[in-house]
């Protein structure tokens, strides 16, 4: 019989831990190694036990899920982590994906999804619950819909994109220059250059056009 997959849990609410423990060991393919109730304490079992899967969730006292899963992502650990989310928020898979996350599954079917998850994550797939799939869905059909109507949008370079996005969060010139370290002339010229290969004009036109895409830019 081959070892079983070992993984620590991370949520700070022990009723929620219990349910899915319960799950996980009725599935009997899992060996729970730790259980943590923050995510500094994530941290700590993740290094002392290196588990091969870690559930943790999306916000917790004194380290948040994203904060485990950059700080995991960053030092090179192979434990693979799963986050667990009240929210099918876009932004927050960008950034979750963006730090090598293995698995979202929402904490509404959590007890249900969980062990789907942690079979896909253990095969080295990526696991996503359904609702998670089709608002990511919904986002790539919208996105390829705005890149058809506005194809100066593929003309942008990478840096263009970054300060195109900052913009939709309603940054100044100075300020998006103070976040990427260049100086609010450069910004301005990153400015004419976007509004230039999108057909954009207006004192307005940028922030305008950023805002009523910035959900799927």
């Amino acid at each position: 019989m081959s070892e079983r997959t070992t993984l620590i849990l991370a949520d700070d609410h022990p009723t929620f831990r219990l349910g899915l423990k319960t799950a996980i060991d009725l599935a009997g393919e899992f060996e729970i190694v730790g259980e943590a109730a923050n995510g500094r304490e994530a941290l700590r079992l993740i290094k002392q036990l290196r588990p091969d899967i870690a559930v943790v969730d999306w916000q917790m006292p004194e380290v948040n899920g994203l904060e485990v899963l950059r700080q995991v992502n960053r030092e090179g650990l192979a434990t693979r982590i799963i986050i667990l989310t009240m929210h099918d928020d876009e932004s927050l898979f960008r950034e979750a994906m963006e730090f090598g996350v293995r698995g979202v599954v929402l904490k509404d079917n959590a007890v249900v999804d969980i062990v789907a998850g942690m079979r896909a994550v253990s095969a080295g797939d990526i696991y996503l619950s359904q609702s998670v799939s089709l608002a990511l869905l919904k986002r790539t059909l919208l996105a390829a819909r705005l890149r058809q109507e506005n194809p100066g949008l593929d003309a942008l370079t990478p840096t263009e994109r970054n300060v195109l996005r900052l913009v939709a969060n309603n940054r100044t010139s100075r300020e998006i220059a103070a976040d990427l370290g260049v100086s609010p002339h450069t910004i301005e010229t990153h400015r004419r250059n976007i509004c230039q290969k999108l057909g954009l004009r207006g004192s307005h036109s940028l922030l305008q056009f950023a805002l009523r895409h910035q959900a799927h830019m």
